[in-house]
């Protein structure tokens, strides 16, 4: 058990990232199955892409503050001007996303389900980076 406490706490912050990760996901998704199931028809386009955005939204939005909290433990005073950098980040890491999806499937005609999982990692990662040190960069605190 000391074994796994001494992991834990050499890579709490990772493991945190994960976890708030993985809650995330369940936020997103959670928020869209409940948008698609109430109030947004998932056979328009346009509702669609609302329900989706309005889980996009949801989940940055849980994802800062579970970040800023409990992986980063930020004390910085300015949360707007973390906030707007989280956004911002998570908006560049959605051009990534949709880049990579277009170049590997629209161009080289690669698999979708494939490239999403590579996508995800490299997202994952650049999220990670951007959220360390350009959002919840405790040396600019």
């Amino acid at each position: 058990m000391d074994k796994l406490k001494e992991l834990y706490f050499k890579y709490k912050e990772i493991i945190n990232y994960l976890i708030v990760g993985g809650l995330t996901t369940v936020v997103s998704l959670g928020v869209y199955f409940l948008c698609v199931s109430t109030f947004c028809d998932p056979t328009s386009p346009l509702q669609l892409q609302i329900a989706n955005v309005i889980s996009w939204i949801a989940a940055v939005t849980f994802a800062f503050f579970t970040n800023r909290k409990y992986v980063f433990e930020s004390t910085g005073k300015n949360i707007w001007a973390e906030a707007g950098k989280f956004y911002i980040s998570r908006v560049s890491t959605l051009g990534i996303d949709m880049l990579i999806m277009f170049i590997t499937v629209t161009v080289l005609g690669m698999n979708d389900k494939v490239a999403k999982l590579i996508v995800q990692v490299v997202v994952t990662i650049t999220n990670y980076i951007f959220s360390k040190y350009l959002v919840f960069n405790k040396k600019r605190s």
